[in-house]
């Protein structure tokens, strides 16, 4: 199997395009100063994935910055914090400022002369315009959580990508899904018979930071540690 085998790259944006973990902790800090302890980033980011994860469960139709809202209000029970609806609501709009991580525009200015390139992602939309401004590419389509009113890891969302994806020409065997997260995009990804890309954005830390343990690691049929070195075997490949 070779990257030159894949007709679309369907992208998580959060933690692989977008540093979702920085903006995280820096959108936490009006509550983790306020915490009665300190609180180690993993910690923060263990914690937020749990809360998360959950809220997605039980309200699948929110719009992930509503939803961001909800989680800012259980992490500050979790750690003891008074807080008000405004701090709350502040942090569900805080995703529009989440940064890039460095290589993300240049990689996908990049891959946009071999592929077409698509996002599915658990943010809204409204959100995501703003990261998209970030990632400086057009994408030939893009499908949200609130597009199709459920989050991944459920399959649903992979079944509602690959039915539009087939309307622009592309079939499931030409898609390379291209993410950082096991959880959210690997494990339905293998459910379903997908190619698989590991951006392993995390590679130098532990654990699974803001998405939740996959239980069983799902296989990859290729690993990165960084868009870059995506880009950098794809030109090995159309130089060999």
């Amino acid at each position: 199997m070779k990257l030159t085998d894949f007709k679309a790259l369907t992208f998580d944006c959060y933690g692989t395009l977008i540093d979702w973990e920085s903006g995280m902790i820096d959108g936490l800090k009006p509550l983790t100063e306020r915490a009665g302890r300190r609180l180690s980033r993993n910690e923060i980011l263990q914690a937020h994935a749990r809360h998360e994860s959950s809220q997605q469960k039980w309200t699948p139709e929110k719009r992930y910055r509503d939803l961001l809202a909800i989680v800012y209000k259980r992490l500050a029970e979790e750690w003891g914090v008074v807080i008000t609806p405004e701090e709350c609501m502040a942090y569900g709009e805080s995703v529009k400022d989440w940064p890039a991580f460095a290589d993300s525009a240049k990689a996908l200015q990049y891959l946009k002369q071999h592929y077409k390139l698509i996002i599915l992602s658990n943010v809204d939309n409204y959100s995501l315009s703003y990261s998209n401004k970030k990632l400086g590419v057009d994408f030939d389509a893009i499908y949200t959580a609130e597009d199709i009113g459920s989050y991944k890891p459920s399959a649903r969302n992979f079944d509602y990508m690959l039915e539009k994806l087939r309307t622009i020409g592309v079939g499931d065997e030409q898609v390379l899904h291209t993410a950082e997260s096991m959880f959210h995009d690997h494990a339905p990804a293998n459910s379903l018979g997908l190619a698989s890309c590991w951006i392993y954005r995390r590679h130098a830390d532990q654990g699974f930071g803001a998405t939740m343990h996959p239980g069983d690691m799902p296989k990859v049929d290729f690993r990165f540690d960084s868009m870059a070195d995506l880009v950098k075997a794809h030109t090995e490949e159309l130089g060999a």
